[in-house]
C-alpha cells in the first residue's frame, strides 16, 4: 500500500515536470527558436548582409544602444538612491512611494507614452514651447530616452530592496560610528554587501530597455535612420515584406537579450556563494 502511494505521487511529480516543460517548450523556447530558425535559413553569411545591406539598419543598432546605456546609468543611480531611502527609512507616504515605483510594472507602456506625448509633444504642455527653443523632445531620442526610463525605472528598486531588508542596518551604523558620511557608507557597505542584486537588477533594466516597443512606439514617430530602435526597425522590415532581414535583425536583439539574460544568472549564483554580509563587514574593517 505505501508502495503504491510512493509510486502515485512519484507519478504525479514526474507528470507535473513534464507539464511545466511542456509550457516553457512553448511558450518561451519555441518562438526564439523559430527566429534564430528563419533567420538562418540561407546561412550566418546571408543573415548578416540582409542586416548590413539595410541603410537604416546600423543607425537603430547604435541608437538601441545608446538609448539603452543612458536609461541603465539614470535608473541605477536613482533606483539605488531609491531603495535605500525606502528600505532604511520610515516616512509619511512611504507606501504611496512605493505604489508609485512599481506603476510601471502595472500600466502598459503605450500609456506611458501617451503621458509624454501629452506633455511633451507638439500640442503638449511645454513640447511647443522646447520645440521653439530648438529642443524637440517628442520624435526625437529624448522622446525615446524618457519613454525608456519610465518602463525601467522599477527594476533596480525592486531588486535592491529585499536585499537591504535582509542585510539589515547594523552594519551602516557601525560605519557611522566610525564616522563615515552617507557617501561613504553607500559607497563602502551598503552597496557591496548589495552588489549581486544590483547587478541583477541593472541587467533586468539592460534587457527591458533593449526590448521596449510599446512606449517607444509612441513617442519616436518611426523615422528611419533617426528615431527608429531595433524593435521598431523590426515591425518596419516586416511590414515593407523584408522578411528576411527583419528575422535577422529579431535574432540579433534575441542574442543580446538572451546574454543579457544569461549574465544575470551568472551574477545570481556568484551573488549566492558569496556573501553580501562578508562584503559588507571588509567594508567596516577598511575604515577601523
Amino acid at each position: 500500500m505505501i508502495r503504491t502511494r510512493d509510486l502515485t505521487a512519484r507519478a504525479g511529480r514526474w507528470a507535473l515536470a513534464a507539464l511545466v516543460w511542456l509550457l516553457v517548450g512553448v511558450m518561451v523556447v519555441l518562438p526564439p527558436a523559430l527566429v534564430f530558425a528563419t533567420a538562418l535559413r540561407h546561412g550566418v553569411v546571408a543573415a548578416c548582409d540582409a542586416v548590413l545591406r539595410d541603410p537604416d539598419a546600423l543607425p537603430a543598432i547604435r541608437l538601441t544602444l545608446v538609448m539603452t546605456g543612458l536609461a541603465v546609468a539614470i535608473n541605477t543611480f536613482f533606483g539605488v538612491m531609491a531603495a535605500w531611502t525606502l528600505a532604511r527609512f520610515s516616512f509619511p507616504g512611504r507606501g504611496l512611494l512605493i505604489v508609485l515605483v512599481e506603476l510601471p510594472l502595472s500600466v502598459s507602456p503605450v500609456v506611458g507614452g501617451l503621458v509624454w506625448l501629452l506633455v511633451f509633444g507638439t500640442q503638449g504642455w511645454w513640447g511647443a514651447a522646447l520645440e521653439r527653443r530648438g529642443f524637440p523632445v517628442m520624435f526625437a531620442p529624448p522622446g525615446i530616452l524618457l519613454a525608456t526610463l519610465f518602463v525601467t525605472f522599477p527594476y533596480v528598486t525592486r531588486t535592491m530592496m529585499p536585499m537591504l531588508r535582509h542585510m539589515g542596518r547594523a552594519q551602516e551604523e557601525a560605519a557611522v560610528m566610525l564616522g563615515a558620511g552617507m557617501w561613504r557608507v553607500l559607497w563602502h557597505v551598503t552597496l557591496p554587501g548589495a552588489r549581486s542584486a544590483l547587478l541583477s537588477g541593472v541587467l533586468m533594466t539592460t534587457a527591458r530597455a533593449m526590448g521596449e516597443f510599446g512606449a517607444v512606439s509612441v513617442v519616436s514617430g518611426h523615422i528611419p535612420g533617426l528615431t527608429e530602435t531595433m524593435p521598431l526597425h523590426i515591425e518596419t522590415l516586416y511590414n515593407g515584406y523584408q522578411t528576411p532581414a527583419a528575422f535577422a535583425m529579431a535574432a540579433l536583439l534575441a542574442l543580446m537579450a538572451m546574454g543579457v539574460v544569461a549574465a544575470r544568472g551568472v551574477v545570481e549564483r556568484m551573488g549566492r556563494g558569496a556573501g553580501g554580509g562578508d562584503v559588507a563587514a571588509r567594508g567596516i574593517g577598511d575604515m577601523a
